[in-house]
């Protein structure tokens, strides 16, 4: 996990992807243009929250998120999402 020089607003939360799977369980590998889109990261940065909602996630933590969630960015060379709390359906 990184140390990015970012600080989300609100109920923002930056995470880290994944890495896509490189190769099937029978060991097949998987062309890049083939792979899926990770669904789940690292979080790497955390907003303050809402006035009456506060954050239940926090760095470090391993979330599960919506396919389509978040919007990606790239910061210090490394890709990164950045998203709503409420994108995040599980912590691990």
């Amino acid at each position: 996990m990184a140390k990015v020089k970012i600080k989300p607003l609100a109920d923002r939360v930056l995470v880290e992807p994944a890495q896509a799977e490189e190769k099937t369980a029978g060991g097949i590998i998987i062309p890049d243009t083939a792979k899926e889109k990770p669904q789940k990261g690292t979080v790497v940065a955390v907003g303050p929250g809402k006035k009456d909602e506060p954050m239940t996630v926090k760095v470090g933590d391993l979330v599960l998120y919506g396919k389509y969630s978040g919007t990606e960015i790239t910061i210090d060379g490394g890709n990164y999402l950045i998203m709503r709390e409420s994108d995040i359906v599980a912590v691990i």
